[in-house]
Parts: structure tokens; C-alpha cells; sequence
């Protein structure tokens, strides 16, 4: 079987969450080959991963590299027909009786546009020609009901656009031949995935780690765009979130706050299954004994997402209980969040946390980083089903947690969950775990049991082992309804979803 696993920003390009959870899928599958399509910057980036032996090739597509050369003249028919309607759908304000419509019609947009493209049109070019700026102008003054805002200038319209030619170069890109694709998450990823199904009908599989268009709202709640290019970025990822759930064929969320939120947005509970992500618990062994002082270990990237402003907050308040008490960060610093790491440390010192909280940077062994705390927190405002979580109880540590994506799908009773932005709940919590060994030891205990039960990598691949045997397995006349049972179950059968707008050939 080939498998072409795509990601945006990820695998194998930088580490984390989504990362991790690509390599195992790869590694640990080794008699299916695999392909990497990778959504980059700008083709640079350099691998952090060792290549394994059946991972064929690696395509990066890069987003935001410089421009292309472009060929005169204007975009002919093949493409204003296919951006008329691609503007109608992101530009009409959405319509809460019928909200599908408007998905259908972006799905049918995008296709025209890699149709144009196909038949050898500059899209790159004709999304920033004049006449899309026009376009554009023209819709946004027929469609848009709603005008409390100002309408957008051409400035506004030139720099949506822009924009529009980076995320929809998926559209232009080549894509190779594969008996399944397989998103790592939603978003612009689903674009290559797209092309895959109306070139060649290939099977898609989507997972969300995280909620991509929730993610994609926060990231604009500071931005400072004008508010036109705003409401057209988020509209744009709100509705191919949409269409990305009407064209996949199964959808595997990995927690129940996940599949509430794909609900929500059009998904198909008839294709969905939730799959929660795995570890080897041979690679956490539980800890044998604990730091000399009480610590709190923070183990992940530092990142806005990551919300270690929270964190640092709510030490300051557990050391005026404990005063021996450390918060020792594990983790490395994307580059793009250098500030956020400078302003993290600004935070300690304003704190007067210097030496008792320290950011240690990346570290060797992930458990190490477990193994050094007496317990572990995560006090992220974003999360899908997060390893971090997971492989802190398998090394049988307790967790404080905030309440977002699956995390209390994974800590049950083993820790303490608690609101997001909360410091004050967060430092409550950890001082009183800190200060209870019996029960902190009880917890430790009882969350790799939980691990060992419900989370370990062999469960996690072969659910997926059956996921891609039954999308490639025909389907049987007469065959019953199925359903993805535990990993010892065979694999089911499941019927690849063909809706007539998504145009197989």
C-alpha cells in the first residue's frame, strides 16, 4: 500500500505533537511505503528527522517563498466563472438554515480553480491580477449584507489577495499517484488532498490534532490586519474547514471535543471515528523516584498556544505556599516565537522567579523531562489530544491541565484539569499535589494504568491499519453497517464517500 501523508508546518521539518505522531504512523507501519507532502515556507527547511526506509520521497511545497515569474495578460473565463463563485462563498455572510450550501459551493470553486490550473493557467497570477482585485471589490459591495464595517479598500483587496495566491498554491502543485492520502490535520493540507481525489479519485483520511479553525481565530483575535482582510482570511478558513469535511472520506478525530467541533462544522458522524494517539510505554517507564525538591516539569515547544505566561503566573503563587518548589520548562523555541520565549523570561524576572524558574530548552529524552518533576503541567489555550499529556502518565507522573481539546479526555480522574488563563486554579491544584504525597503517588499510579489501558502506540496503529485496509478493500454487496472496533477487531470495510460535486474522475 502507498500512502501519501501530508502536513503543514510539521513533519519533517520541526518537531512536536503532530510530528511525532507522523513518524510513528510511518515507522511504525513498515510494509506500506509512504510519501511526505509538506506545506513549508519557503523550501528551505532542512529535515529534523532521520529518514526511515520506507519513506520514499518528501515534496515540500512552499507557501511563502518569492514570487513566482508570471505570464502576461489577463486570467481568461476558466478562471473568473470558478472566482466568482469561490467569492461568492467566502464573501456571503454564512446562512444558518442551510449553512451546507455554501460549503458545496467553495468545494465547486476550488475545483474550478485547480481545473484552471490543470489546463495550464497562471493561478498564481490571475489571483492577483487586477481583475481579482476587482472582483473581489465588486463582490464584497454585492454580497456583503452586513455594512457596519467599512468596506475594504484597494489596499485591502490587493493584500487579501495576496494572500489568497500563498494559501491556494496547493491548488497549482504536482501530486503523485498513492492508494490512500492521509491529512495530519485540516486546512490547507486538505488542498493537496483535494487534487489527489478529483486527478485520481484517491481515498482521504483526515485526523485533527488540534481544531485548525479554532486555532486560526485565535491567531487573528491580535492580528493587525485591516478588518476586512480579517473577516476574508477567517471566512476563507471557515469555509475549507467545511469543505474539507464534505470531500473526506473518513474522518478521525483524536478526542470527542474534536469531533464536537467537526460536527458543528459539517462532518458526517457516518465517517467519523475517534482515534486518540498512542504511546509506547516502554519509551516512558515509570519513574522510580522523584527530584530532591518539589517541581513542576513543563515539557513541549515554548509557544503562545502553550500559554506559559499562565504557567509562570501560577508558580509565583505556588512558591509563596511552597518555597522550595521549582518549574523547570523542557522544550525547545520555534523561530518565530523568539519573542514570545524573550518575553517568558521578562515574566520571570519581573516575578522574581530568576533560579527557581528556569527555561531549559530541548532535551534529549522526553522522559527525562517527566522523570524530573514530581508532577507535570500543561496549561495550554489549544489542544487536540496532546502526547505531552499522555507521556507524562505513562512515566506515572500526575498532571494539572487546562480544560481544552481532549486533555480531560486523557487525564480522567488521574490529575486536575482546570480552566484555561486561569493561574490561580493552576497554582491551587499544584500545590496541593505538591503537598500530598499519598495522593500524588495514588494518582501517579493509576494514570499508567490508564495509559496502559486505553493509549498504548500498538492500539492507536492498528486502528489505523484498519482504517486504510478498509477504505482500499471494495465493499460487498449487502454488506451491513460497520463500525471501527478495538484494535483486535478486523478491519472494517468502509465505503469511499463520492458526493457528484466532488467531480472523481
Amino acid at each position: 500500500m502507498r500512502i501519501a501523508l501530508v502536513s503543514e508546518g510539521t513533519y519533517p521539518y520541526a518537531m512536536g505533537g503532530v510530528s511525532i505522531w507522523c513518524e510513528q504512523l510511518i515507522r511504525g507501519m513498515p510494509d506500506y511505503r509512504w510519501q511526505v507532502v509538506a506545506l513549508t515556507v519557503d523550501g528551505t527547511e532542512r529535515s529534523v528527522f532521520a529518514t526511515p526506509a520506507n519513506l520514499d520521497r518528501v515534496q515540500s511545497i512552499p507557501l511563502w517563498g518569492g514570487r513566482r515569474e508570471r505570464r502576461g495578460g489577463p486570467p481568461g473565463t476558466g478562471f473568473t466563472g470558478p472566482y466568482e463563485m469561490f467569492l461568492r462563498a467566502l464573501i456571503t455572510p454564512v446562512e444558518p438554515v442551510r449553512p451546507e450550501v455554501g460549503r458545496g459551493l467553495f468545494l465547486l470553486a476550488l475545483r474550478g480553480l485547480h481545473d484552471y490550473a490543470a489546463a495550464g493557467g497562471d493561478l498564481g497570477a490571475a489571483l492577483v491580477s487586477n481583475e481579482a482585485v476587482t472582483m473581489m471589490l465588486d463582490a464584497w459591495h454585492d454580497l456583503r449584507v452586513e455594512q457596519t464595517a467599512p468596506a475594504p479598500t484597494v489596499a485591502d483587496a490587493v493584500q487579501a489577495t495576496w494572500l489568497l495566491e500563498h494559501m491556494l498554491r496547493p491548488l497549482s502543485a504536482p501530486v503523485s499517484e498513492a492508494d490512500i492520502v492521509h491529512c495530519s490535520m485540516n486546512g490547507l493540507a486538505m488542498l493537496v488532498a483535494m487534487v489527489a481525489k478529483w486527478r485520481y479519485g484517491t481515498p482521504l483520511v483526515m485526523s485533527e490534532h488540534g481544531i485548525y479553525l479554532r486555532e486560526r481565530y485565535i491567531s487573528y483575535l491580535h492580528d493587525d490586519a485591516p478588518h476586512a482582510v480579517r473577516v476574508m482570511a477567517l471566512s476563507f478558513f471557515r469555509s475549507l474547514a467545511g469543505a474539507a469535511y464534505l470531500i473526506t472520506d473518513v474522518l478521525a478525530p483524536h478526542s470527542a471535543y474534536n469531533r464536537r467541533w467537526q460536527l458543528h462544522n459539517g462532518a458526517d458522524p457516518e465517517r467519523m471515528w475517534t482515534m486518540y494517539n498512542g504511546v509506547e510505554p516502554a519509551d516512558f517507564p515509570a519513574a522510580t523516584s522523584e527530584p530532591e525538591v518539589p517541581t513542576i516539569a513543563f515539557m513541549g515547544r515554548v509557544d503562545p498556544l502553550k500559554d506559559l505566561h499562565t504557567l509562570i503566573r501560577a508558580f509565583a503563587l505556588v512558591r509563596a505556599e511552597v518555597p522550595a518548589a521549582r518549574l523547570r520548562v523542557f522544550g525547545g523555541t520555534p523561530a518565530v516565537n523568539r519573542l514570545y520565549h524573550e518575553s517568558c523570561e521578562r515574566l520571570i524576572t519581573e516575578l522574581g522567579l530568576e533560579g527557581a524558574a528556569v527555561l531549559e530548552g530541548r532535551i534529549e529524552r522526553a522522559a527525562d523531562a517527566y522523570h524530573a518533576g514530581s508532577i507535570v503541567a500543561l496549561t495550554s489555550i489549544s489542544e487536540g489530544f496532546p502526547y505531552t499529556v499522555v507521556e507524562a502518565m505513562a512515566c506515572g507522573r500526575p498532571t494539572v491541565c487546562t480544560n481544552v481539546g481532549g486533555v480531560a479526555e486523557a487525564v480522567a480522574d488521574t490529575g486536575r484539569v482546570v480552566a484555561p488563563r486561569d493561574h490561580a486554579a493552576v497554582a491551587a491544584a499544584c500545590v496541593e499535589l505538591l503537598r500530598d504525597d499519598e495522593l500524588r503517588h495514588r494518582l501517579g499510579a493509576a494514570a499508567r494504568a490508564r495509559v496502559l489501558e486505553h493509549f498504548t502506540l500498538n492500539q492507536s496503529l492498528q486502528m489505523y491499519r484498519n482504517v486504510y485496509e478498509g477504505l482500499v478493500s471494495p465493499l460487498r454487496a449487502g454488506d451491513p453497517p460497520h463500525h471501527l472496533g478495538a484494535a483486535r477487531n478486523p478491519a472494517p470495510r468502509l465505503r469511499p464517500a463520492a458526493p457528484s460535486w466532488a467531480g472523481q474522475r
